[in-house]
């Protein structure tokens, strides 16, 4: 497997993003402001992120209506080292329509890296149901969305190259959350 450093292997997370039309907008700025207020109160677990952001974010980007479906899949523990102690965290997975991988980090001393999720990240997308090669153009392209509450990355895999957008801030910017969603709708919008 090789990262794709082409700009134009994964233009899905910024080029032609739909449009937010003023009731989305509206709610978008309501969920940010309460995932700001609680977010002020220290770090979040990951069902609080699941609670405050991902699930109104899927819910807003009309990601748990039709055709998509829920699967959820079981949680992965991860160790992260570094000089002076070993992060414990755990990997959440939603899966939507087996084209959509949703991936909430938990940590429950330190906020995890998103980065910290990308192997693991990977070895699900590898083994989605899209690598079977009935795709006329062979693999069909598999999306994950990491977050941990504070940055969320969108990873794109087709056949053994992936790509990773920027890194988004909901935490910092409202601006970030919006981009966030267009891009979820946007993947959502892709024909399976």
């Amino acid at each position: 497997m090789s990262r794709s450093e082409s700009k134009d292997y994964f233009t899905e997370w910024h080029d032609h993003l739909p449009e937010i039309n003023s009731s989305d907008r509206a709610n978008l700025d309501i969920l940010w402001r309460r995932y700001i207020y609680h977010r002020s109160g220290g770090h979040l677990l990951e069902s609080t992120v699941m609670l405050l952001l991902v699930s109104p974010l899927l819910t807003i980007a009309g990601l748990y209506d039709p055709p998509c479906r829920i699967k959820a899949e079981e949680s992965i523990a991860i160790n992260v080292s570094d000089s002076e102690e070993t992060l414990q965290g755990r990997i959440d997975v939603l899966v939507l329509r087996d084209r959509l991988w949703i991936i909430v980090l938990e940590s429950k001393k330190t906020m995890l890296s998103v980065w910290s999720a990308l192997p693991q990240t990977l070895a699900y997308l590898m083994a989605s149901p899209n690598s079977d090669g009935t795709h006329p153009a062979g693999n069909r392209p598999t999306f994950a969305m990491l977050t941990n509450g504070d940055d969320i990355v969108f990873v794109k895999l087709e056949g053994k190259q992936y790509a990773m957008s920027q890194v988004l801030a909901p935490l910092v910017n409202q601006g970030e959350l919006e981009v966030a969603w267009q891009v979820l709708r946007k993947i959502a919008e892709i024909e399976v």
